[in-house]
């Protein structure tokens, strides 16, 4: 705002606003500033704000003016920081509020070394954890006083609507945020190009715009702010008393903020967008939610179902799936939607004990049964008395417990191993298989009325391959749950990983995409998960590759994903592979030369 600063007024206030076109001073009360003294004639001057700047006249021969010492007779332009001379009193001008400071006083420099100055703040404000709001706002204070507006604006354009940022005025306060021209900023959307306003009230293009008519704008400059050719905001800066305020240089200078600026916007337009996203996956995570189990897919729906018409009877339930697709999780929700919910759920891999060990496990032993048994101990069918037991990996269990398992379902009653003393039991069984449990009964390794006793109802669990986009809900669950175990942030997956989690085929399951999650959130550095910390090779973002070179890929990852099933075992692995176990040694010592 500039002002003229006189001694000796009539008014206690020394210093008057200069805003309008025609500003008079003179000793009479009609005078937009009054003057009292010897010399000073009614009327003894007028003040014009013209296109370039200011020009003070002498109302008659008989009204003294100089400037810097120098009388002036006529029309005379002058500037700022110049010594006026009103008859006896002195005065001195200011484009700028001198109340702000020295530093501030001064016309700001729009030169190299300026606009490198602001840039080291901005560079300084980057490297500390500040939020984008705040850098942005101290962006614009920087704007604003490198090129001397009144205001600026920093405008995003979402969803085809302009939204205001930030919006600030020299004083580095914040403003209404509705400050602005309309048709200014819709004409550099148009365009795609600056544009710099000398007089938008007496521009042809723009004085019959309803928003420069009713607020009077004056100085205009509006820089579009572009990310890969797309406009995604703009800044906009004014002054409202000077004309021609803005020259070519002043554009120069922000133009070298507006790719710093874009830059910001387009990473925390994307972080907003990919927050939004999670915080829409999240709500959809927890409605798609099926106590523990997460799915939409018409298959997974279908077990739900299934599950809810089942749970409160006590029919004998066979879940079918591959390792890794949640048979537990599901019988655990048919222990939870029972009537049994109050009793204990008892779970045993029956794959995982030796066989030895299986009976005294499931039924439990006295003393003195075995070598090593000390005590009497009760085994998983006692402790499930009253609840639920989950019989894991039933393909596994050996033909001569088999015929105890089918005696304990037909009679509901145990002997502990090395006991003759009959047990009642009140049990609910459910089993699961990643077998094909016919096929077995073919070959042999599994009986049939066992088979017909635990097969009342099947439920068969998708792969997840095979789920469609479930997979994503899930991976996002899985961030969530374990960001907060790890008490760490819940990092987004990035385009590039949501593309190869949905392509690749997930021989592991969901247990497979846990434990990539999980590495993923702990030795991630970046701020969005690749596809490389899941240690996955997006395919198809790859170039073309030979069928040999193609053989060899597919080769080497097959051979890491049966490893990893196999919790890196190699001679389990070769055997699952039909190959010799030499292979899969020099496969790993190729990996290890790599």
């Amino acid at each position: 705002m500039p002002f003229l600063s006189i001694d000796h007024l009539v008014t206690e206030s020394r210093t008057h606003e200069i805003y309008k076109k025609m500003t008079t001073i003179g000793s009479s009360d009609d005078n937009d500033i009054v003057c009292s003294g010897a010399g000073i004639e009614p009327t003894h001057a007028i003040i014009y704000l013209e296109n370039d700047g200011f020009e003070i006249e002498p109302t008659s021969r008989h009204a003294e003016i100089c400037i810097n010492g120098k009388r002036v007779k006529k029309k005379t332009a002058f500037t700022h920081m110049d010594s006026l001379k009103i008859g006896p009193l002195d005065a001195r001008f200011s484009l700028y509020d001198t109340t702000r400071g020295k530093e501030q006083a001064a016309a700001p420099e729009t030169g190299l070394e300026a606009v490198f100055e602001k840039l080291q703040h901005l560079a300084e404000d980057l490297s500390q954890e500040y939020s984008v709001h705040s850098i942005l706002t101290h962006v614009m204070d920087d704007v604003i006083g490198l090129v001397n507006a009144d205001k600026g604006f920093l405008l995003l354009i979402r969803d085809g609507r302009i939204q205001s940022q930030v919006s600030r005025n020299y004083n580095q306060e914040s403003i209404d945020d509705n400050l602005f021209s309309d048709s200014i900023v819709q004409r550099v959307i148009e365009t795609k190009k600056p544009l710099i306003i000398r007089d938008a009230l007496n521009d042809t293009q723009f004085n019959t715009s309803q928003s420069v008519i009713d607020m009077r704008f004056c100085s205009v400059m509006c820089l579009p702010l572009l990310d890969r050719g797309a406009i995604i905001g703009l800044i906009y800066v004014g002054n409202d008393n000077i004309v021609s305020q803005f020259k070519p240089q002043h554009l120069e200078a922000l133009r070298v903020f507006a790719s710093q600026i874009s830059l910001i916007l387009a990473n925390a337009m994307l972080v907003d967008d990919l927050t939004f996203e999670n915080e829409s996956l999240s709500r959809k995570i927890e409605d798609l939610k099926f106590g523990n189990i997460i799915g939409e897919c018409l298959p997974m729906r279908e077990v739900f179902n299934t599950v809810r018409k089942v749970a409160a009877t006590d029919v004998t339930v066979l879940v079918q799936g591959e390792t890794g697709t949640g048979k537990e999780l599901i019988a655990q929700e048919l222990h939870r939607e029972s009537n049994r919910a109050k009793g204990p759920f008892v779970a045993i891999n029956c794959g995982a004990i030796p066989e030895n060990l299986l009976e005294s496990e499931l039924f439990g032993h006295v003393r003195g049964a075995f070598t090593g048994a000390v005590q009497t101990k009760s085994g998983k069918f006692q402790q499930a008395n009253g609840g639920t037991l989950f019989l894991d990996e039933v393909g596994e269990m050996p033909m001569d417990l088999q015929v105890k398992i089918l005696r304990v379902l037909q009679e509901r009653y145990v002997v502990k191993v090395g006991s003759n003393t009959v047990e009642p039991v009140d049990i609910r069984i459910v089993a699961a298989t990643n077998k094909d449990l016919e096929q077995e009964i073919a070959e042999g390794r599994f009986r049939e009325d066992l088979y017909y006793r635990l097969n009342v109802i099947t439920l068969r669990l998708p792969p997840l391959r095979e789920r469609g986009d479930d997979v994503i809900l899930i991976a996002r669950g899985l961030i969530e749950k374990y960001a907060k175990e790890f008490n760490m942030p819940a990092k987004p997956l990035s385009q590039e990983a949501v593309l190869a989690i949905r392509k690749y085929h997930w021989p592991g399951n969901v247990r497979q995409l846990e434990n990539r999650i999980k590495k993923a959130l702990i030795l991630s550095a970046k701020p969005q998960i690749q596809p490389a910390d899941l240690d996955l090779i997006p395919e198809v973002l790859k170039s073309v590759m030979s069928l040999a070179e193609a053989k060899e890929d597919f080769q080497r990852r097959y051979i890491n994903e049966v490893l990893e099933l196999n919790n890196g075992n190699r001679s389990k692995t070769a055997r699952d592979l039909g190959v010799d176990p030499r292979t899969i040694f020099r496969h790993l010592e190729k990996l290890n030369e790599k």
